[in-house]
């Protein structure tokens, strides 16, 4: 409430009331005036301050530039030179044994060829299908060593640098792929001649499984031709079928045979790399982990061999290192790309997760290229090839085949007799194509069915997805299967085919990806585990010495993995095979976002990284999404023990082409800012700015880190690219 007017004080006049208000209006305008010149000097005084710091920072970087980047340099080539001398002495070793294992083999005698010398196979190859041996025991024993021999050519072709050695190879390991079908085929054929001995009283059918460690044959022959007959299961083994009512009255048999390898997707696969095109932000060592990946692998390569292996590749990483620090130290690289994948071209690609072709097909069954231009597309004439860049096949292949019965012997007057067919098993024609004489209109031939309980060496994240071989184009292909099923607390999969063929269960090769979130923690000295929380599984990989181990919560697949050590590449093609991939190659970029860095400053920041990994925690930062491609946010703290990195200890370090400091803001801040922390300097190298706050305790643990265990670090976070994909 206004004061009273005390009474008797005079009354102003409107012009008296004009001038104060005017007076009042002045006295304002001289305060505001006043706090603006403030204000501005005080942000002169701080344009200053900021200008003088940064005239400090430049001077001092510019002292310390070339005296960082040197030592740098020296410590990169002293563990490359420590890595290569350790790589040419492990082959050299190796050659010496693989000398010393073929005069063993040469001196037994014992028929078991050299996979490097094609006589030698051939030779092999030629004896073994000239035995006419068809007893499924010994044959299986033999199809055991045969499948060695594949490894071994597997790897050799892994290894050849001449085109006309690996055409050798490759000639070698096909023919052998192909006797082994051919033989298993035999045996298969050799127990149906005598299905009849083995009726099972109860169903008046026979059905048989017989298992080594490398495949599951499962046998059901159709003696009863009972047309009430819907389906049986080898609950053994958790594999099943449904057949229409024209098979179960027909003279059949059914074959389910579980390959726990996979030849067929390599043939797929090396026609499928002549149409891709690879990413140009691959690392170093990228081509490597892809080479691994593109040929299957049936078990861990020895460590001599693995060793060999990865000397030729070493020279090559010592160039590309030298080339990211010269790059520190001449320019910023012109290589930042931006993500090539915006947010509705992702959605389209993971919705359809498919290569879809359109393509017609003949009267033949033959593939024919077809344009779809400005017309209309019918679903039954799409052809899905799967894309072997994005899918995975898991857990081995499934060969679904109906044959006709073979004639089966009779016993009279106890003498046998059978009806010998040269012909071999022969396949029953199914769809047939025959017409209803009462109509004389086409049989409708129903799809067969087909029931998977999934193999216990995998893991699938999400629900399976099946496909189908095309024998003639040499591709899976996902058209034709319908009535798909996934019982997950059964773990079981259920479809149906309009044919019998081969099938795989697949699961896409980037579904862990982007992760979540990742940190690089010191354990011990030459020690450190890698946690990676990504899209869908958590898992860590502790890091001892060359040797990596997997460890995750999830039991189930991966028993023949967790707690045991291997080699970098071996774990990342056991991981792979086993369905729980995090690691990447040059067409990652295709199938999954990222930010698009810079790879020269992403490698340059891995490099140092590893250098520092047994004293120094590394984790993911989320404004590492907001600083631009050309730059990269890391939070990083030295740490010591196998204790957890307490959340106060981290600081963020803004990583570039060339320079390299701390951050003001903190990973709680509300926006991101990259005005470097107050009283830190500015350095030309990651690993002089983490020494800034670093113990003279912790700096004397990195300098005696182990060339062995910086190499692997560096191979991991090379492979797995956290910054690029999180």
């Amino acid at each position: 409430m206004a004061p009273k007017k005390a009474k008797g004080e005079p009354k102003l006049t409107k012009a008296q009331k004009a001038k104060l208000k005017k007076e009042e209006e002045r006295l304002r305008e001289e305060e505001e005036a006043r706090l603006r010149a403030e204000r501005e000097e005080q942000e002169r005084l701080e344009r200053e301050r900021k200008q003088k710091e940064l005239e400090r920072l430049e001077l001092k970087y510019s002292e310390s530039r070339e005296v960082d980047l040197n030592k740098l340099r020296h410590l990169l080539e002293k563990n490359h030179t420590a890595v290569t001398k350790w790589r040419a002495d492990a082959a050299e070793k190796a050659k010496k044994i693989t000398c010393c294992f073929q005069w063993d083999r040469y001196m037994r005698c014992d028929g078991k060829p050299d996979p490097a010398v094609q006589q030698d196979i051939y030779t092999y190859i030629s004896l073994w299908r000239d035995d006419p041996e068809v007893n499924i025991t010994p044959v299986l024993q033999q199809c055991d060593f045969a499948l060695q021999l594949v490894e071994e050519l597997e790897s050799l072709l892994r290894e050849v640098t001449d085109p006309r050695e690996g055409q050798k190879y490759q000639e070698s390991l096909s023919n052998l792929q192909e006797l082994i079908v051919f033989k298993q085929q035999l045996a298969t054929e050799d127990i149906l001649k005598r299905a009849n001995d083995n009726i099972d009283t109860e169903t008046g059918n026979m059905q048989s499984v017989v298992k080594d460690d490398n495949i599951t044959l499962c046998l059901w022959a159709n003696f009863k031709k009972n047309p009430r007959f819907k389906e049986f299961n080898f609950e053994e083994v958790g594999l099943g079928f449904e057949l229409p009512k024209q098979l179960a009255v027909s003279d059949i048999v059914v074959r389910i045979l579980h390959t726990h390898y996979d030849h067929l997707s390599l043939l797929a696969r090396m026609a499928q790399l002549q149409t891709h095109t690879p990413s140009h932000r691959s690392l170093a060592g990228g081509d490597e982990v892809q080479a691994e990946i593109d040929l299957p692998e049936q078990g861990e390569a020895k460590d001599a061999g693995q060793a060999q292996e990865d000397a030729g590749t070493q020279q090559r990483r010592v160039d590309e290192e030298s080339q990211s620090v010269q790059g520190l130290e001449d320019r910023k690289s012109a290589i930042s790309l931006k993500s090539r994948t915006n947010s509705s071209q992702l959605a389209e690609g993971r919705g359809s997760q498919i290569l879809t072709q359109m393509e017609g097909v003949s009267d033949e069954g033959d593939l024919t290229s077809s344009s779809v231009q400005g017309t209309v597309v019918d679903v039954s004439e799409i052809v899905q090839v799967v894309d072997l860049m994005e899918y995975t096949p898991l857990g081995g292949v499934f060969y679904y085949d109906v044959f006709c019965l073979p004639p089966q012997a009779r016993h009279v007057h106890g003498w046998e007799i059978r009806q010998e067919l040269d012909t071999g098993l022969q396949v029953f024609p199914y769809p047939t194509e025959s017409l209803d004489f009462d109509d004389n209109e086409p049989v409708t031939c129903p799809p067969v069915g087909v029931s998977v309980s999934l193999p216990d060496c995998v893991v699938f994240l999400e629900t399976p997805q099946v496909a189908r071989w095309d024998a003639a184009g040499k591709q899976w292909r996902m058209d034709g299967i319908t009535d798909v099923s996934y019982e997950k607390e059964e773990a079981k999969v259920t479809f149906k085919m309009g044919s019998f063929q081969a099938f795989v269960l697949m699961q896409d090769t980037y579904a862990n990806l982007p992760f979540q979130s990742w940190e690089l923690r010191p354990l011990d000295k030459d020690s450190a585990v890698f946690t990676v929380n990504g899209a869908l599984i958590d898992l860590s990989i502790t890091i001892q010495g060359d040797r990596c181990m997997l460890q995750t919560e999830q039991e189930k697949g991966l028993s023949h993995l967790q707690g045991k050590w291997m080699s970098c590449p071996v774990l990342q093609r056991a991981m792979l095979s086993a369905g729980i991939n995090i690691f990447v190659n040059e067409y990652t970029d295709k199938y999954v976002s990222s930010f698009g860095k810079d790879p020269l400053t992403e490698h340059a920041a891995y490099e140092q990284m590893a250098l520092f990994a047994s004293a120094c925690a590394f984790s993911w930062s989320k404004w590492n999404a907001e600083c631009g491609a050309g730059h990269l946010v890391i939070q990083g703290c030295e740490h010591h023990g196998s204790d957890t990195v307490p959340k106060d200890s981290w600081s963020l370090f803004l990583l570039g082409a060339q320079r390299y400091h701390k951050l003001e803001i903190t990973e709680k801040s509300e926006a991101f800012s990259p005005d470097h922390d107050p009283g830190t300097d500015c350095h030309s190298t990651f690993i002089h700015m983490l020494q800034d706050n670093m113990s003279a305790d912790g700096i004397a643990r990195t300098r005696g880190s182990n060339y062995l265990f910086v190499d692997t670090v560096q191979n991991l976070l090379c492979a797995s690219r956290p910054l690029m994909h999180s």
